[in-house]
């Protein structure tokens, strides 16, 4: 019977539980981490300057014991408010749910580089305790489990023990012969990658008698060993023994398509997140010239078909959405989902955005590309929401299907009357409201029933609530899509044509020194720069004017200023571009003016030498007009007004 499956039957921690029917009552507690909440009994947390223990994690409600005898009790809802409030929090911590002073400091000294390395040893930690192989020795697996379990328990942040700067020393490159190597490759993938099945030790005999032939240092039998186990192993067993002996080592199932069976035991275990250019236009609320199509972003839960979150923007999909979408959701339900199935896209390889999900636990999972049936439930949801809510806007995007059909009266640039705070509101209403409650044809219920159905059978018992404060929303600040900005002197730095400042600029060794920034957009009065190895707030000069105002006003208004700027770069390169054919057009009529002039005074110096032909004439001008001569050659072009009245 599948443990995932509860209508069979009931699963317990020991017998003792399953006898009494009662809560757990073994002496483990579980260690709670800062920002991470998990519901348990023995679990101690802090509510309004008292620790309370947990004595009952019932299905609907969550009772504490705290000093002197004292018991009360939470329904699951106003405890998961309070948690995301900061009223509840860690023991480790003190009276706030934030980073320990010693964890705070490390992340707000760390580099990328830092990261970089932090994210890596944290995927060797995971390898290690799956029990995957991996090419680091055992003894660094070890020390590094160590030094996570360690910081977990002291620090309660086990990826803060991770990000520590000692790195070992020592030649960590490959021992073996180029030639040696490559050699051994193409026998592991010819002759042991076969369904012949020969046995490594008669590849390898094969190996060392082509060695010799060939004058190349051969490898021992341990590392050609090596080297097979290295390999991937589904390819490797597909090749050797079929598709059903490589079937137990086959890659994460990834299909989630209108009709595949529920994904995920329980809600908030798997989540997607995916991107769509909307088939609309969109004008500005300020001066309501058009502004171009927005790009949306979703994050699904799998098992219920639930919209977690919805993020609307101008900008095209980065990881700045992606990191956006992670916020919104925490902002709402105060949680991530445990993994999270992405596609192959640049925007979610970012350094930062692994730092968050590896500090939160999250596993990320990435759809093979080029496969058309893996799917996923966005994939699907994208359409639903064209179909039934974009298409029947005005301003949509279908005519532009058949381009030579589309006139100035119907182009939907000139039809456009929305803005983007407008689509963002109904967008959300009908996400959340809306589809939320319709019956979904695969699930025979609506998403929301889905939804409520699996946290009554699967329960809140693993569930970490992750405040939503300072320490959460400093890890999803997005930086440029450079990453770092010059420092100008007496301005700051300048992010998306808006300048900040603070008084670390003021030293004179930052001034025009280039340091990595990162930028809230809920809020474009605030930004961050790198200063000496520290974080630090930057002022922009409308944070007035942004002050008092909501979230989605500020992400809106940012999200309008960003592009007015963007579109302002472009028509300054069409300016630049038209001032710089006119100047040339003037620049040429300057030296044509110039030659004439030259011309002029040549004709007028050889004139003075020369017999005037109206004197050799001898016209009287006196008793009338007399009849002009013809003008012949040498005499001055009458064409050319200046040479007439020197005539005259």
């Amino acid at each position: 019977m599948p443990v995932a499956e509860p209508q069979p039957g009931q699963v317990f921690l020991d017998r003792p539980t399953a006898m009494g029917n009662e809560a757990e009552t073994t002496p483990f507690h579980p260690v709670m981490t800062a920002g991470l909440i998990h519901v348990a009994v023995g679990a101690e947390v802090v509510w309004d300057g008292r620790v309370w223990t947990v004595v009952n994690a019932g299905e609907t409600r969550i009772e504490f014991l705290g000093d002197g005898n004292a018991f009360t009790g939470l329904p699951y809802e106003t405890f998961e408010e309070l948690v995301k409030k900061g009223r509840i929090t860690c023991p480790s911590t003190g009276a706030t749910n934030n980073l320990s002073s010693t964890v705070k400091k490390l992340f707000e000294e760390a580099s990328e580089k830092d990261f970089q390395e932090a994210n890596r040893r944290m995927a060797l930690v995971r390898s290690y305790l799956k029990g995957d192989p991996t090419s680091v020795s055992q003894r660094t697996l070890r020390y590094l489990v160590a030094q996570y379990k360690k910081a977990e328990a002291v620090q309660g942040c086990g990826y803060a023990g991770l990000m520590t700067r000692n790195h070992r020393k020592g030649n960590r490159s490959r021992k073996l012969p180029e030639a040696t190597y490559q050699l051994t490759v193409e026998f592991i993938e010819r002759d042991y990658e076969t369904v012949k099945q020969k046995t490594k030790y008669a590849v390898y005999a094969a190996l060392l008698l082509v060695c010799q032939e060939r004058g190349v240092t051969p490898p021992s039998y341990k590392t050609f060993s090596k080297l097979v186990k290295q390999r991937p192993r589904y390819e490797q067993t597909l090749k050797r023994q079929g598709r059903r002996a490589a079937y137990s080592h086959e890659p994460f199932y990834w299909e989630l398509t209108q009709t595949t069976p529920r994904h995920g035991d329980r809600p908030f275990e798997i989540g997607h997140i995916d991107h769509t250019e909307l088939d609309v236009e969109l004008r500005c609320s300020q001066t309501g010239r058009n502004l171009g199509r927005p790009w949306m972003t979703l994050l699904t839960d799998a098992f219920s078909r639930r919209e977690l979150a919805v993020y609307l923007t101008y900008d095209s999909p980065s990881y700045r959405s992606a990191m956006m979408i992670l916020r919104e959701c925490v902002r709402r339900h105060g949680r991530l989902p445990q993994i999270l199935v992405i596609d192959g896209g640049p925007e979610f390889r970012s350094t930062y955005f692994e730092t968050l999900l590896a500090r939160y636990e999250c596993t990320q999972k990435i759809r093979p590309p080029a496969r058309a049936r893996f799917g996923s439930v966005c994939e699907r949801l994208f359409g639903t929401a064209n179909t039934h809510l974009i298409h029947n806007l005005t301003g949509n995007t279908q005519l532009t299907r058949n381009v030579r059909q589309v006139t100035q009266s119907v182009n939907p640039k000139n039809l456009a009357v929305w803005t983007l705070e407008s689509l963002s509101s109904r967008l959300c209403e009908w996400a959340y409201e809306v589809y939320d409650t319709i019956e979904h044809p695969t699930l025979g219920q609506s998403p929301r029933e889905a939804f409520q159905a699996g946290l009554a059978q699967s329960g809140i018992r693993s569930h970490r609530l992750i405040a939503y404060d300072d320490d959460f929303l400093v890890l999803t600040l997005p930086t440029t899509r450079k990453g770092t900005v010059k420092v100008f002197p007496g301005r700051g730095i300048k992010v998306h044509g808006l300048y900040y400042w603070c008084d670390s600029f003021r030293d004179p060794a930052i001034a025009r020194s280039m340091v990595p920034v990162r930028y809230d957009p809920w809020d474009v009065g605030i930004a961050y720069a790198y200063v000496r190895s520290q974080w630090v707030r930057c002022y922009s000069e409308h944070f007035v004017a942004f002050q008092g105002c909501s979230q989605r006003e500020l992400m809106i208004a940012a999200a309008e200023l960003r592009r007015r700027q963007c579109l302002h770069s472009k028509a300054s390169r069409i300016s630049a571009r038209k001032l710089a054919t006119f100047l040339k057009s003037v620049e040429c009529e300057e030296v044509l003016l110039a030659q004439r002039l030259m011309d002029n005074e040549t004709r007028r110096a050889n004139s003075a030498t020369d017999s005037h032909p109206l004197e050799e004439k001898n016209l009287d001008l006196s008793s009338g007009p007399a009849q002009v001569p013809s003008w012949s050659e040498g005499s001055p072009d009458p064409s050319n007004t200046l040479d007439v009245l020197e005539t005259y």
